[in-house]
């Protein structure tokens, strides 16, 4: 079973976008980044229930999408989508 911590160092990109498939706000995350100019890796939660529980009990957000930071040393825990948008 995968660790958050060791998909975070799998993933070489700026963010990471846990996902679903039908999700505006997941999309608005998406263009967010890329009108930025900032890499990032999705990971649809369709398929990755499990995981989706990990994130829920690391951070206590429930909603699509959950945005991670991964330019640190340490991933920074950046929450939906209205809040990449402070965030940036």
């Amino acid at each position: 079973m995968l660790q958050l911590h060791e998909l975070f160092n799998k993933i070489d990109s700026e963010f990471i976008v846990f996902s679903q498939t039908i999700c505006p706000y997941c999309d608005l995350a998406e263009r967010t980044l890329k009108n930025n100019n900032l890499t990032f890796e999705v990971v649809n939660l369709d398929y990755e229930g499990d995981l989706r529980s990990k994130i829920v009990k690391e951070t206590g957000h429930r909603t699509v999408p959950m945005i991670f930071d991964l330019r640190g040393r340490n991933p920074v825990f950046v929450g939906g989508s209205d809040n990449l948008l402070d965030y940036l």
